[in-house]
């Protein structure tokens, strides 16, 4: 591999744009036997009280890290 910089194309600057105007999505819907054993699944308390608070943080943000 050479060691000198390479200069991206005007078709890679194209892609590049491209994705980055994609915004962020799942590949698919979830199977019903996902979403059953997701429904099954008992939820951490301690996890769930650290999520609340991390949102809670994440609205009151400035700047980058804000959640709308």
């Amino acid at each position: 591999m050479p060691d000198e910089p390479t200069r991206p194309n005007r078709e890679t600057r194209a892609a590049e744009r491209d994705e980055a105007q994609t915004t962020a999505h799942a590949d698919r819907e979830p199977t019903p036997e996902e979403e059953e054993r997701a429904e099954e699944l008992t939820l951490d308390p301690e996890v769930v009280e650290h999520e609340q608070e991390m949102a809670e943080r994440g609205v009151n943000q400035k700047g980058e890290g804000r959640i709308p």
